[in-house]
Formats: C-alpha cells, structure tokens, sequence
C-alpha cells in the first residue's frame, strides 16, 4: 500500500511543471534570506491576507474579529500561525528536489485543511499570491524576473497538489463568492 502511494505521489509531482535545478536554487536561495526573518514576513504575510480577503478569517476563531492591522501584528496566535505557515513552506522548499517528501507536506497541510478546518483551496492560491507580493515588496532587489518565474512555478504546482490532496479526501464543496 505504502509503495502504491509512493508511486501515485511522483506520477502527481511529474505531471506538474517542471521546475528546473537552477530555479530549485533559485528558490532555495531567494528563501534563505526571507526565513531569516520568518516571524516577521509571516506576519505580514498574514495581516496582508486577512486585510485583503477578510472572508478567510472566519476560520480562525482566536483573530477573526481583529480588523486593526496593528491589533492582529500584536496577536500571539496570529504571530504562531505565521511561523507554522512559514514552516510549512520552510519544508517544501527544503525538500523541493525530493517530490515524495513535498507531496507528503502538502498532503498533511490539506487534507487537514480540508478535513479538520473545512478551508476552501482557493484560500490557497489566495495566500500564495500575497506571500510572493510581500517578498517581492520586502525583497525587491533579489525579486527579479527570472526569481519571479521559479516562484509562480512552484506556486502553480502547490496549488495543483493542494487541489488533488482536495479531490482525495473527496472534497465537494464550491468555491464560496466571499473570497
């Protein structure tokens, strides 16, 4: 069984776009800097998101009434979750020459997303789309076109493994029009 899905792991991961080994240190090597300040940018990350699509606050029972972006930068839990967001993605990109190891990340994040805390997956692209919009902002020096592509490539391949975790556990429920 486990073999089996090993197997349909790397099928998955070999159908997404390719993502060469130059972009894979591109990546390793735009993140290097930006985990350096991991709490910090995921906090911005975050309060960018719930400012900008304040729908995907009503999954977070501790933070969801906060409209201060000053409160919510103050929040411990909004600062914890942060650093578990950016760990996550620590993970993938530690990991990111290693598809069965990314697909057993992005598996866990969600089906637990899915499953545990009912998030609609466009939350993800969402929430991707506004952490390479703050690196660019807070990085913009090593932001350049070609750091840009190799982004938005993996990007594209988190959202599509996300969608199939998604379509696993059976996920049935729309896109809501609040986003």
């Amino acid at each position: 069984m486990e073999k089996v899905q090993e197997e349909n792991n790397m099928e998955r991961w070999d159908r997404l776009e390719e993502i060469t080994e130059s972009e894979r240190d591109i990546i390793k090597e735009t993140w290097a800097r930006v985990y350096a300040n991991c709490e910090d940018v995921g906090v911005s990350i975050l309060i960018r998101f719930f400012v900008n699509f304040p729908s995907a606050k009503q999954h977070f029972s501790q933070f969801k009434h906060m409209e201060d972006p000053l409160e919510m930068e103050g929040s411990v839990q909004l600062r914890k979750h942060g650093r578990r967001v950016m760990g996550a993605v620590n993970s993938i990109v530690e990991n990111i020459g290693d598809p069965d190891k990314v697909t057993t990340v992005i598996s866990i994040v969600g089906k637990s997303h899915a499953l545990k805390h009912n998030v609609d997956p466009v939350y993800f692209k969402i929430l991707t789309g506004v952490m390479l919009e703050v690196i660019a902002e807070e990085y913009a020096k090593e932001f350049t076109p070609e750091v840009q592509l190799a982004w938005n490539k993996l990007r594209n391949n988190l959202y599509t493994q996300i969608q199939a975790t998604y379509k696993e556990v059976g996920w049935t429920q729309y896109p809501s029009n609040s986003v």
